[in-house]
């Protein structure tokens, strides 16, 4: 094959989906085993969902927050959502690195979730996450929520265990930047961490921008293990 026909057919290979839900509105269950989890991993999409419509209801759990990181938590939720149609955002009180030593606690919490909205797409951490808190997260909802759409999303960390996203959200500018800001401004427990800085945050949402050719080259990867188009 000719070099620009490989060019070619790379350039149109990407497929893009909409994503579209015949009840209205769309609902939202977000899962972050931390305060600023939800914030880093998912941001900027939910904030693009929440400015393409304000037909759009959030259910945002935090499982790890006591104390000043409740208060981050509660008065960054409540900026981000402020578009949403409905917010409910809950806080448990979880051991911050001991979610697997609390699995039944952790388990009950889930199965009330589940005994209330049904939501059309979930948030929540990666499987492969090697921090012990993200990845009970991310089993215990595949393990409550089996007919649901979910989308796992990444966190880089010293681990270096970032994969490879098969899903990508391409953020407009004001997202992405949105994003950066929201976290520096939030989560003041954080800034003193070597990692927690806004070339962090920037340059994975380019490199996943990169990856998806996203107009404004940011974008976030998410994880889709199993979906019904």
């Amino acid at each position: 094959m000719p070099l620009d026909g490989l060019e070619t057919m790379i350039a149109t290979a990407m497929l893009k989906f909409e994503l579209a839900c015949k009840r209205k509105p769309l609902r939202i269950l977000c899962l972050g085993a931390h305060s600023d989890d939800l914030e880093i991993g998912c941001g900027g999409t939910v904030l693009e969902w929440l400015s393409e419509t304000n037909a759009v209801e959030v259910t945002w759990v935090v499982f790890s927050a006591t104390e000043s990181r409740a208060t981050e938590a509660l008065d960054s939720a409540s900026n981000l959502l402020s578009k949403a149609k409905r917010r409910t955002v809950i806080l448990h009180d979880l051991r911050d690195g001991y979610f697997p030593a609390e699995f039944a606690k952790a388990k009950t919490l889930f199965e009330e979730l589940k005994a209330g909205d049904n939501p059309d797409v979930i948030l929540t951490h990666r499987l492969e996450d090697r921090h012990q808190d993200h990845r009970l997260v991310a089993e215990l909802t595949w393990q409550t929520f089996r007919d649901h759409l979910i989308l796992e999303y990444e966190i880089p960390k010293y681990e270096g265990d970032l994969g490879l996203p098969n899903l990508y959200v391409p953020l407009t500018k004001e997202s992405g930047e949105g994003k950066i800001q929201h976290l520096l401004g939030h989560f003041g427990s954080q800034r003193s961490k070597d990692w927690f800085r806004p070339e962090t945050f920037l340059g994975l949402m380019h490199l996943r921008g990169v990856e998806s050719r996203a107009p404004s080259g940011m974008a976030e990867g998410f994880y889709v293990r199993k979906a019904i188009i």
